[in-house]
């Protein structure tokens, strides 16, 4: 591998110009959301603004004469806004605090007469003009969710700001009223109209005005994020997938994974050769790639700058999911990034396999009992099934799944019967004397996709509800003995998160801190099934092979760790169709397939 790797290395390359945050935007960042804070409690707190604090406050941005109330918190939460967009380097981000600071100085002085709060403004605005290099970053994927979720999480915060806003004023209070009564006034004002509580002298006007202010800033950002200028998610072309599909046919059976990379969800940047490639998806600002890198190994460094630059240019945080140890040395080496052992997948040898000995009791058991109730199986490439059976092998695979969304990203395809992906592999088990359901026979799947031109990584696994326990373990055990014939010599079966620590943790003599650990992943496992699936893995006496993630920093696991459940399906932020409409929609599928099963043999 020395031989691809440049002169000087990545690492000492991106730890110069890397997309660790810089000193000026965090310090930038922070000054926003601390001057934002305090024109909020300006605005809100009357003792604030008489208190010894009254000078600072009064040459803020946002202290605009009568307006001044309302004008602070419109200014204090548009920097908290842009607080964060300035800590990830933010290309908008930056134009909006040039713009709304030096609106800030032109008031203060225009209304106020104040130079000092005019030098304020200023003095913030001074950092992000001499570093606005350092404000590059591209926008990140637009989501059609982000719009309501703003409207919702700034509807919510000006509910409770606004009571707030209308408790403060308790001397120039009319009466008594109720928390309905406050409640009701707020929603009103946010609205612009008059409530049911009233105050003495001017107070009425000041909430009248901050409420009115703070319903027009949620519905200002709201409409901003529903109509901003589209920086659509990258998806996998049709020229990219033709390229990839180019390096599978030469490395990939170097990597269980690298047939996943053909996700059509996913984007992929190649190096400079087109010797290589990454795939990733951006999912909350993290770009996650996952297993190790498609191609040449030579070339592997160059696709691994572009996909750091790929990040820098975004602000995004680089993160590697389910890469092998190879993989984990290279982008460690390159880049500076660390690595650690997520789990281990794993891979069954076709020909040490064998029913026979103790070992495999349970499984022999279990497979000779389903056999003897009737079932039996199939195990064939998806070029060799016929077009029907393959659509009602796809509508049973959706109809089984267990959850409203499709689960998996590093070790799932996504897609079944695709008329590019011949090579899969389809395993089926099927009961004749059953009474016939909805897809006839069919009880259980098992889809693999390739892993070079002598293995197979399993996809997905999917029965029947009513069908009998122990489906998987019989197709498992199909493929397994189908392989030689199919020219299969190893096959991969699921990753088993933190199975070390699962093995070790039970063996006599594990240490408190080993145990704990373990009770810990035993008590998520009701959840993520962790121990469940590294047991059910072990049942096959698989060889086991580590896979890690690569991360930037220690701070970032928590997020990366998110955005990894996300994009695996476990974490869903979006606003998936209820279970009794997709039961409609698979229904309506099933509909349309009868008609044209019936038109096809009537023609």
């Amino acid at each position: 591998m020395s031989g691809g790797v440049p002169n000087r290395s990545l690492w000492a390359r991106h730890a110069l110009r890397g997309p660790r945050p810089e000193a000026v935007p965090v310090l930038v960042a922070r000054a926003c959301a601390i001057v934002g804070l305090l024109d909020i409690a300006a605005g809100v707190f009357p003792r604030f603004r008489h208190s010894r604090m009254h000078t600072m406050a009064e040459v803020l941005p946002g202290a605009l004469g009568p307006f001044a109330a309302a004008l602070s918190l419109s200014t204090g939460v548009l920097l908290l806004l842009l607080a964060h967009g300035l800590r990830r380097r933010k290309r908008r981000a930056w134009r909006a605090a040039v713009a709304l600071l030096p609106a800030g100085a032109v008031a203060q002085f225009t209304y106020r007469h104040s130079p000092v709060g005019a030098l304020i403004s200023l003095a913030l605005l001074a950092p992000l003009l001499i570093h606005r290099d350092q404000f590059r970053a591209l926008p990140d994927p637009r989501s059609r969710w982000r719009a309501l979720a703003n409207f919702v999480l700034m509807g919510a915060g000006s509910l409770a700001l606004g009571l707030v806003i209308v408790s403060v004023h308790p001397k120039t209070l009319v009466g008594d009223p109720s928390l309905a009564d406050r409640i009701t006034h707020v929603l009103y004002g946010l609205f612009g109209f008059e409530g049911p509580v009233d105050y003495q002298g001017n107070t009425s006007w000041t909430v009248a005005f901050s409420l009115g202010a703070l319903g027009l800033l949620t519905a200002i950002t709201t409409i901003y994020l529903a109509f901003r200028p589209e920086h659509p998610a990258a998806q996998l072309t049709e020229d990219d997938e033709a390229r990839l599909r180019v390096l599978l046919d030469r490395h990939g059976g170097r990597d269980s994974l690298g047939h996943f990379a053909l996700r059509r969800d996913k984007a992929v940047v190649f190096s400079p050769s087109g010797k290589a490639a990454v795939t990733y998806r951006v999912v909350s600002g993290v770009m996650l790639a996952s297993g190790d890198p498609i191609g040449d190994v030579e070339a592997w460094p160059g696709a691994i700058e572009r996909f750091m630059d790929e990040a820098k240019a975004h602000s995004w945080t680089p993160a590697v999911m389910g890469c092998s140890e190879t993989g984990g040395e290279v982008w460690t080496r390159e880049t500076g990034l660390d690595a650690l052992e997520l789990g281990d997948e794993a891979v069954v040898d076709v020909a040490d396999f064998s029913l026979a000995g103790r070992a495999m009791r349970n499984v022999r058991q279990m497979v000779k009992r389903i056999e003897r109730a009737g079932y039996e199986t199939r195990v064939r490439r998806v070029r060799d099934l016929g077009d029907a059976e393959l659509e009602r092998i796809r509508r049973a695979a959706d109809d089984w799944r267990g959850t409203d969304t499709e689960r998996g990203f590093s070790m799932a395809l996504g897609r079944i019967g695709d008329p590019t992906d011949g090579d899969c592999l389809i395993a089926t088990a099927h009961k004749a004397d059953a009474v016939p359901g909805e897809y006839g026979d069919l009880k259980a799947i098992l889809h693999f996709v390739p892993w070079g031109t002598d293995g197979v990584s399993l996809d997905l696994m999917r029965r029947d509800r009513s069908a009998d326990p122990g489906m998987n373990e019989l197709l498992i055990v199909a493929a397994l003995q189908a392989a030689p014939r199919l020219g299969i010599a190893r096959v991969s079966l699921n990753f088993a998160m933190f199975r070390a620590a699962l093995a070790r943790g039970e063996k006599i003599g594990a240490g408190p801190v080993l145990r704990a650990w373990r009770g810990l992943l035993v008590f998520l496992s009701r959840w993520f099934q962790i121990e469940s699936l590294y047991k059910f893995n072990a049942k096959f006496q698989p060889r086991w092979e580590p896979r890690f993630v690569v991360y930037r920093a220690s701070g970032d696991l928590p997020r990366i760790g998110f955005a990894a459940m996300q994009a695996e399906g476990f974490v869903n932020l979006g606003l998936p169709l209820p279970r009794f409409l997709r039961r409609r929609r698979n229904i309506a599928r099933a509909c349309a397939h009868a008609v044209a099963e019936r038109d096809v043999r009537a023609a």
